[in-house]
């Protein structure tokens, strides 16, 4: 069950694996795994067929993990990193930062090949920027060096709003990495426009943080949720992730979404909703109209 990338000539089970969850103590928030669990939950991802991994320098420990547990595997999947990171580590958290000079996207390339234990980068993606600064800076055409000598295989972005608008007109990217799903789909307009010009699109967010019955409340996404009555129209054998999972999937221009987790059995649920396959087509329209009225009333 693969689909393709985009035109990028890559191949993407529908359901990624996003490894932010595997960033460590002395990092940020409150849920962390040790070595042992990480190392489990790497290798269920690959025996559940997800062959996109994406990670980043930002990730605390996850770029190690990934490197040491499943470096013997290197074969069965895709990794997608990112550039442009210069994090500093306190001694209690981990300070993110993003800086765009070429030194700092050369140092993110060698240290994350060296962590990932890796000859090659499948997908390499700027972690935000915007295209004059890029430009300006040099680092497009730095990143399409690396292509060309064959460390990196596709170049992409992780951006959002205007700042994704004007990297997506530059015509050079393989790969866009969007937050989308049916409880924020303000990015709709620009994923259609990527996808349109050929470039694969990996969706992050796209199953909510779980919506309402999510372990961390978003209480903006809860509210968008209850005004649009989704409660309503859920059907009866279907939990809140599942339809918020499976709406994000079965947009046609969703090609890949990444979801993180670290728990093996929402592990088990993401992999059982994705084999379930997209909505109805009548469920999906209607998810979209009650989301839509709820997001011009105003109030959200």
């Amino acid at each position: 069950m693969t689909r393709d990338l985009g035109s990028t000539g890559l191949r993407v089970n529908p359901l990624g694996y996003g490894s932010m969850g595997l960033r460590g103590p002395r990092t940020w928030g409150v849920r962390v795994v040790d070595d042992t669990k990480a190392e489990q939950i790497l290798n269920q991802v690959l025996d559940a067929g997800i062959n996109l991994i994406d990670t980043a320098p930002d990730y605390g420990v996850s770029e190690q993990r990934i490197g040491r547990f499943l470096s013997h595997r290197r074969s069965e999947f895709l990794l997608a990193t990112k550039c442009g990171c210069a994090p500093v580590q306190h001694d209690d958290h981990l300070e993110v930062q993003h800086v765009w000079k070429p030194d700092v996207v050369r140092r993110n390339l060698d240290e994350s090949l060296q962590r990932l234990q890796t000859d090659t980068i499948d997908i390499l993606q700027f972690h935000g920027g915007d295209a004059d600064t890029l430009c300006r800076a040099g680092l497009i055409d730095l990143l399409l060096d690396f292509k060309r000598q064959g460390i990196v295989r596709l170049i992409g972005a992780s951006s959002r709003g205007t700042e994704l608008a004007g990297l997506i007109a530059l015509g050079v990217f393989d790969v866009f990495q969007v937050p989308f799903s049916c409880l924020a789909p303000e990015q709709r307009p620009l994923i259609d426009r990527a996808a349109s010009a050929g470039a694969g699109v990996i969706v992050r967010g796209g199953i909510a943080q779980g919506g309402p019955d999510a372990e961390i409340q978003r209480p903006a996404l809860n509210d968008v949720w209850n005004r649009a009555g989704l409660d309503e129209i859920l059907p009866g054998s279907m939990d809140r992730a599942e339809l918020i999972l499976r709406y994000t999937l079965g947009y046609a221009h969703c090609h890949v979404t990444i979801v993180g987790t670290c728990n093996p059995e929402h592990l088990r649920q993401n992999v059982r909703a994705a084999a379930a396959g997209p909505l109805a087509d009548e469920l999906q329209a209607e998810i979209t109209a009650r989301v839509a009225a709820a997001l011009s009333s105003g109030v959200t």
